[in-house]
């Protein structure tokens, strides 16, 4: 039995205001053709299908249509779990219809832990028990009580999470006596564990309020085979463990990503389990160019002459003030496969603070820098800005997870 374990694909992501559907479809292109390749007979998906709760057409186009050719193929089945991006509402509705094409979408928290149980099969034969654990909202896990400190709020979700999966793994370990005990069990989980590698530009954020630092792999029972996890967007193995792991996100999601060998997680089960990964290729170069301007000419002339197509991030750091930089910069690329998203002029920005704040725009800043250039400009005291950094915290957990789609 071969399964392959994916997650992140964030569909409809744009970065600096470019589309890259063209990406996203070659790598669902690549993936099916893997599947095929592989022989896979089960995929995994741990979360954050789409970028947003609302997503394009154009972005719902490619998940169905990659979900109807996946059900033509080798695939037996195909187990997708709902991540923080994602509308549990969206990704369920069509579950009447994606059951037919043996897909199975758990987009939260059910009413019962063992609607959250997946037997995979092949010729009317388990394959596997699946415990398809979605994203666990603050709301699913935690009873609010009045006078509540954030430590008590943490424990609180720590302890909900693993009674969770406790509660939904034991089921799945008596599903096996009754089915046999060489089946094997796979969780999957969409959440931050403890020591995660995150980069600058990814878009990952801590997913409840505080930190969840302290989630470790002693959430996941020992009598698991494989644990597919999803949300962090770097391959890494959980507290070092070959048998947890995050696949990471199949395209960079951000410059900081950019030098990353993107992966899927290959599980072949025969008489013992063997995991490797199985490489994605670049479908779209990006590039940080960071140096003086003749550094950043004769990088982006090497790149001309490669007639590599790239997305590039640019920043001047030398202390000569260049006024144009965004002209000469566009004059480099010119009539060629090369496409500037972003230009950081740090002397300029250094010298002419004014002019900074009225040439930036939100697409420049993220929540958390919003939030703290407003305590910088309150003068907010170290001391004062935890409880308020939390306070913030909690209201944009709350904005991130409401269901808009649900009635």
């Amino acid at each position: 039995m071969n399964i392959l374990h994916t997650s992140d694909w964030h569909i409809g992501r744009s970065l600096f205001s470019q589309k890259r559907y063209d990406e996203f479809a070659s790598f669902l292109d690549w993936l099916r053709e893997a599947i095929e390749s592989q022989h896979i007979d089960i995929l995994l998906v741990s979360g954050d299908v789409f970028d947003t709760s609302t997503p394009s057409n154009r972005a719902q186009q490619l998940y169905y249509e990659f979900l109807y050719e996946v059900s033509k193929s080798c695939c037996r089945t195909v187990v997708i779990i709902g991540g923080n991006h994602d509308s549990p509402s969206f990704l369920q509705a069509p579950s009447a219809l994606l059951n037919v094409l043996n897909v199975k979408v758990i987009g939260s928290k059910r009413e019962t832990p063992e609607e959250e149980i997946v037997i995979a099969e092949k010729d009317g034969k388990p394959l596997a028990i699946i415990c398809a654990v979605p994203y666990l909202r603050d709301k699913d896990i935690r009873y609010a009580e009045a006078g509540e400190t954030i430590e008590d709020k943490n424990r609180k979700l720590l302890e909900g999470i693993k009674e969770h999966y406790s509660t939904v793994c034991d089921i799945a370990k008596m599903r096996q006596s009754e089915l046999g005990s060489d089946i094997p069990i796979i969780a999957m989980g969409h959440l931050f564990t403890q020591g995660g590698k995150t980069v600058d530009g990814d878009g990952v954020s801590e997913l409840y309020i505080g930190s969840l630092a302290h989630v470790d792999s002693s959430v996941f029972p020992d009598y698991l085979d494989y644990v597919a996890l999803g949300h962090l967007h770097v391959p890494q193995r959980v507290g070092g463990k070959e048998t947890i792991r995050y696949s990471g996100s199949p395209i960079p999601m951000g410059f900081g990503e950019a030098k990353q060998q993107k992966q899927v997680v290959l599980l072949h089960f025969e008489d013992t389990l063997s995991i490797e990964p199985l490489f994605v290729p670049s479908f779209y170069h990006l590039e940080s160019i960071k140096g003086t301007m003749d550094q950043i000419t004769s990088r982006i002339q090497f790149l001309r002459e490669k007639g590599e197509a790239a997305y590039l991030e640019i920043e001047y750091t030398a202390p000569e003030m260049i006024g144009d930089l965004s002209e000469r910069c566009e004059e480099l690329v010119q009539d060629s496969n090369l496409t500037i998203l972003r230009i950081q002029n740090r002397q300029f920005i250094q010298r002419v603070m004014s002019s900074m704040q009225t040439q930036e725009t939100l697409e420049d800043l993220n929540p958390e820098e919003v939030f703290t250039r407003c305590l910088d400009t309150f003068s907010v005291t170290e001391e004062e800005r935890q409880p308020l950094r939390d306070a913030y915290h909690e209201i944009l957990l709350e904005m991130q997870e409401e269901d808009i789609l649900a009635e």
